[in-house]
Parts: structure tokens; sequence; C-alpha cells
């Protein structure tokens, strides 16, 4: 059985890498501090893990040709794993723990600036 093109994942690997940077430039222009990158679990990755006063965010970046269909590229799937990798971040970090805890998103579409979605989902 034949594969798809295998630079198709390369492809969508870098453009992954290169959508979590604007996103990181475009939080701390917002007055955010980046307190993690590539946040790995066993349970999930986070994208990006931020700050701001006393509260810590939780931030999932999409990339697609469309801010709609970046919204939407979140499933009910990821959001529990995301939840799950949010708790052991915040059991690593345990100075943390009295935190506000929110979900964010940054939709990233071609020539437009980023969308950050605050409080983009519910725990």
């Amino acid at each position: 059985m034949a594969r798809g093109n295998p630079d198709r994942g390369r492809i969508a690997h870098r453009l992954g890498h290169v959508a979590e940077a604007m996103a990181c430039f475009w939080l701390m222009a917002k007055g955010y501090r980046i307190r993690a990158r590539r946040f790995k679990t066993h349970a999930g990755e986070i994208d990006i893990v931020v700050s701001r006063g006393r509260l810590l965010a939780f931030v999932e970046v999409k990339a697609r040709p469309d801010f709609d269909r970046a919204m939407e590229a979140l499933s009910p799937k990821q959001r529990q794993r995301l939840l799950r990798a949010a708790e052991l971040y915040v059991a690593r970090h345990p100075k943390l723990a009295s935190y506000d805890l929110r979900f964010d998103m940054v939709l990233i579409a071609p020539r437009r600036l980023p969308r950050h979605v605050v409080n983009a989902w519910q725990a």
C-alpha cells in the first residue's frame, strides 16, 4: 500500500514550528511571559504556556488556511489531552497552583495577523 508524500509531514512539522514562533512573539507583544514551549507529557503536548500577573494560560496554536478552520481544528479529544497535560504542568510547578488557569488559542492564517482567542474553551 502506497503512503502519501513523505515531504508533507516535514512541511507540516516546520509550519507548526513557525506558527508557534509567531504565536510566541504575538503573546509577548501583548505582555505575556513565555514559561514553556512544546511541553511534552505522556498525556499530550502543550504548545505554549504563558503567564501574566496571576494568570497561567495554556495555549494551543492552530495554523490553517483561515481562522474559522483553525478554530474548528481543536477536537474534544485534544481538549481532554490538553487538560491532562495542564494538570501535569501545574503538578510539576506547585508554586503556580494558586494562579488562575485558562485555555487559549492562537490562530494563524496566511497574510493575516495572529488571532489570540482568550478563554477559547472551558476545562
